[in-house]
């Protein structure tokens, strides 16, 4: 076996530990909305896309905003995902 399947790490974990610092970190950042941890880009689509069928209406929409703090969160979560 190899080392990382007994030590119990693999593709999602690293996944979860990334998206949860993207969270914390742009839950950080909305905390502190003047200061430089919150500067950043915001891009994607501003407007839904709109998808008409006749009786069926779907709308299409993504944002992400990239943020210094939620840089600094993914940092933390791959320096975790290390540590286990």
């Amino acid at each position: 076996m190899s080392r990382t399947s007994i030590a119990g790490k693999n593709g999602w974990t690293c996944f979860l530990l990334i998206l949860a610092g993207i969270v914390l970190g742009g839950f950080i950042g909305s905390l502190f909305p003047n200061t430089w941890i919150n500067y950043g880009q915001e891009f994607g689509l501003t407007e839904p896309l709109l998808l008409n069928l006749g009786i069926l209406v779907i709308s299409f929409g993504l944002t992400i905003k990239i943020t210094i703090a939620s840089l600094i969160g993914i940092v933390l979560g791959i320096i975790v995902y290390r540590l286990l």
